[in-house]
């Protein structure tokens, strides 16, 4: 069992090339909601969507070299090292055998990704493993993009409502809503840029650009 001092969050992704947009995403999850550090996963086949274009190898160095120098981020590569889809419900049991039942585990998802979650293998069985965070535009309502019925609104009212920073005095079950600037990057739009031969500098890190320059990704996107 690994000790930590504090929830650990949990952000997976094809990661197709990672960008500033996720790794906003996993700095202002650990503000708000006081997370000890961020796994940062790439999926190896995602259950839910088009297969990577990139090799596991280029996704995950390309983490690697994004993740550098900043301690609160740690690559996870569990996932490509598993055969098959990569379902979240499995990932968080294999977590719990790292971390133990007490350390609190915070899934970070986009508000997009949390309206689907009905769509995903064994979802019901997450609440079980680990907390529900859910990044949403300022002054969006997730419970109004919820509607009045249906399972997840069910859910959303019997575990929404606590303090984001309030998620380390259990290990799991409960979800938050946090409101956070975007950054409308997406790794889409990164890489048509890079097949037309367009700049992508300020939308990903300098390392990972330098990367993908070198090995020749994206060109015949």
């Amino acid at each position: 069992m690994t000790s930590t001092s504090g929830p650990i969050g949990i952000l997976g992704g094809t990661f197709d090339p990672i960008h500033y947009g996720h790794l906003r995403l996993a700095e202002e999850l650990a503000d708000v909601c006081a997370l000890a550090r961020v796994l940062l996963i790439p999926a190896a086949v995602p259950n839910l969507r088009a297969r990577p274009r990139t090799s596991a190898e280029h996704r995950l160095e390309m983490v690697r070299r994004a993740a550098r120098g900043n301690p609160r981020l740690t690559v996870d590569d569990r996932e490509l090292r598993r055969a098959g889809t990569s379902y979240t419900v499995d990932t968080l049991h294999e977590l719990r055998t790292v971390f133990g039942d007490e350390t609190p585990l915070v899934l970070i998802l986009g508000a997009d990704a949390f309206l689907k979650l009905p769509a995903w293998s064994r979802w019901r069985e997450l609440f079980a493993l680990a907390h529900i965070a859910v990044a949403t535009r300022p002054g969006a309502e997730l419970e109004a993009s919820l509607g009045d019925s249906g399972e997840l609104n069910d859910e959303w009212r019997a575990r929404g409502g606590l303090d984001s920073r309030a998620l380390g005095e259990r290990s799991a079950g409960r979800i938050v809503a946090v409101s956070i600037p975007p950054l409308d990057i997406s790794a889409t739009d990164v890489r048509l840029r890079l097949k037309r031969k367009a700049s992508a500098r300020y939308l990903l890190p300098d390392a990972v650009l330098d990367y993908i320059e070198a090995n020749h990704l994206y060109e015949s996107e």
